[in-house]
């Protein structure tokens, strides 16, 4: 325990929580990720209590009125006035020891202490079993988290095997941890990560996917993933990532493997701050290329991989519990990242139906990942002057229609003039919206009005002709295309 006290800047309605604890007779101590972020300069961004007391007792100081419990570890969460999301709870934990872990995720029995020296010898790594005290201004480090801190390393609390064995999970915070910290991992820890990795198995895929997000996000995730697949935890989050290392590519475009190619895509998006979905993408972007290469004397093709990755990146995302709108729109992405971008062979039109088929906000991240393709090919410059001048062709194609919403008339108005609702009304319109397409100066009220009328007089059969063109124009997917790519590389 330091003797000298050490004033970490606490805000006050924390502190006004383990007052209340102490004033009620009980030991109250910060204590995991909080304290080490304050040791670090780091704002935390919540914060946890460790106390003497029971959760009846916790209950009792603060009144039912203030707090929640509903869980089966004993913590309680005492509500601040904070307007801040973080700090409007802080959890309170009693002491506790645990024993037993048969599942590798769950602690077979629990039981509450009096001592803080058993509520820190349970917990994961020494960077997150040191305790603060905010009224006395001590720090108990038991495990020298603070010299683990200085010297920048990951190191279990006690024998690896055994914190490994306690929760599975360890293993992949363990890599998160050192990625989101750019510390390494001690080195016999590192070994029992790699010895105990086939425990991940025994935890939710649910809480797998958390923890590989928390990775992801982080300014570093390079070396995050490079660590997965040292360690040999990547493959379950993708067997596909796994198979990618060593997969050569063409030299003249690639200097780097599939593999490694798709790790720095997504470091340049961390780089840039980039979403999660975009981010994912990036590591995906090109996961079917091991499905797909073909070789032909000095030749190397990848026909279709972006079309198998999508279905490879759905089955991954899907195995790993993300939504469903998540999945769809990371799938999306990675679906049409070799979308034709060339300036000079392209026109305005063709901007316009693309920025129709995949929406206005995908466009832009599709130009952020064809950035992060760029670079990860070891391309110096993610924006050449074709792409800037592909972007200037978007701007000028957003101000023309580019969905069906943007039709200066719509099913209501065309109901005024004669329209009844029903198959007519919506071919009409879909007609309509692939004419503007063509030429948006027709996007008049009247021009289209006119127009209408003059579609309305064609057969059922020309009409419907008309308007597949403008369906198509909105669709995801070539359907006769995406069959059959998928039939030959067997994704389904």
């Amino acid at each position: 325990m330091s003797k000298s006290p050490i004033i970490l800047k606490i805000p006050e309605l924390v502190t006004q929580v383990t007052q209340k604890l102490e004033k009620a007779g009980f030991e109250a101590f910060l204590v995991g990720g909080c304290v080490r972020d304050h040791i670090m300069g780091v704002t935390p961004k919540d914060y946890d209590v460790t106390t003497n007391a029971t959760p009846e007792q916790i209950i009792e100081i603060f009144g039912e009125d203030q707090t929640f419990y509903d869980n089966s570890f004993g913590t309680v969460g005492v509500k601040t006035e904070s307007e801040d999301l973080y700090l409007k709870i802080v959890e309170v934990t009693p002491y506790r020891l645990e024993s037993g872990y048969s599942d590798n995720r769950h602690p077979d029995s629990v039981c509450f202490s009096q001592k803080i020296e058993d509520d820190l010898a349970r917990r994961d790594f020494t960077i997150n079993a040191i305790a603060y005290s905010p009224s006395k201004g001590h720090i108990i480090d038991l495990y020298e988290g603070i010299k683990d801190i200085e010297q920048k390393v990951i190191r279990t609390v006690g024998n690896p095997d055994q914190r490994f064995g306690e929760d599975a999970l360890r293993l992949l915070r363990a890599v998160r941890f050192a990625s989101q910290l750019d510390f390494i991992i001690e080195q016999d820890t590192f070994n029992s990560i790699f010895v105990n990795h086939e425990t991940l198995s025994n935890v939710s895929r649910e809480r797998i996917k958390d923890e590989f997000c928390k990775l992801i996000m982080t300014n570093n995730p390079s070396s995050g993933i490079f660590l997965l697949f040292q360690s040999k935890l990547l493959g379950f989050m993708s067997k596909d990532l796994v198979d990618a290392y060593g997969v050569s590519q063409n030299k003249q475009a690639h200097k780097y493997d599939v593999f490694e190619h798709l790790v720095r895509s997504l470091q340049y998006a961390a780089d840039q701050g980039f979403s999660l979905e975009i981010r994912i993408a990036a590591l995906f972007h090109d996961i079917a290329k091991p499905h797909t290469k073909r070789t032909s004397g000095d030749k190397t093709t990848f026909f279709g991989h972006e079309v198998v990755g999508e279905r490879v990146t759905r089955i991954t995302l899907q195995e790993l519990k993300f939504s469903r709108e998540t999945t769809d729109y990371i799938c999306m992405l990675i679906r049409w990242h070799m979308f034709f971008s060339d300036p000079d062979q392209i026109t305005l039109t063709a901007v316009r139906r693309m920025i129709a088929r995949v929406g206005e906000t995908a466009i832009w991240d599709l130009i952020k990942l064809r950035q992060c393709d760029r670079i990860g090919t070891g391309r110096p410059n993610a924006n050449p002057y074709r792409l800037r001048k592909y972007v200037s062709m978007i701007e000028e194609a957003l101000k023309g229609p580019i969905s069906l919403n943007t039709l200066k008339i719509d099913g209501v108005l065309l109901m005024k003039h004669g329209f009844v609702p029903g198959k007519v009304l919506g071919n009409v319109l879909y007609a309509l919206f692939d004419e503007v397409l063509e030429d948006p100066a027709k996007n008049t009220e009247e021009c289209l009005v006119s127009r209408a009328t003059e579609l309305k007089e064609l057969s059922v059969a020309e009409l419907e002709t008309l308007a597949q063109k403008g369906k198509d124009a909105l669709k995801k997917e070539n359907d006769e295309q995406v069959a059959d790519i998928r039939k030959k590389y067997k994704v389904d």
